[in-house]
């Protein structure tokens, strides 16, 4: 099946885009959002539709496009807290190796975020090798 001729989809297919609440785009219009009918969940992408994009980038060549939008795939199901605080805790001097190992594998055990869990290994290397993590403490 080719994805690109779906593309794009909000104009093409709008009844294969729905949010994360499983409300179709077809099903949202401004009149329904101001009454208070339409709200946050049924405006944010799902993961389907992420691997819908991703298809679609695939199909054009794009590869590190389509990895980027699976890693995001996983992450609509990681609470928006969660990912601020790991957001956080990857900038520099920040973070020990061990705190780093235990969030790839909070990703990996608890939200089935395996690419994005693998990520986080890689960047342990990348951080090891720049001199970049945090002291372990003794």
């Amino acid at each position: 099946m080719s994805y690109i001729k779906q593309y794009p989809f909000a104009e093409k297919s709008p009844g294969l885009i729905k949010g994360i609440s499983g409300k179709k785009l077809d099903e949202i219009d401004l009149k329904k959002i101001i009454s208070g009918e339409i709200d946050n969940m049924d405006i944010r992408i799902s993961p389907e539709t992420l691997e819908l994009q991703a298809k679609v980038a695939e199909e054009q060549g794009r590869t590190q496009f389509a990895a980027n939008l699976r890693r995001a795939k996983e992450l609509c199901v990681v609470p928006d807290g969660i990912i601020l605080e790991i957001y956080d805790k990857l900038r520099p001097y920040r973070v020990t190796k061990k705190e780093l190992l235990d969030i790839a594998d909070d990703l990996e055990t608890k939200y089935n975020a395996t690419l994005n869990a693998e990520l986080v290994r890689e960047a342990v290397h990348h951080y090891e090798e720049r001199g970049v993590l945090k002291s372990e403490e003794v």
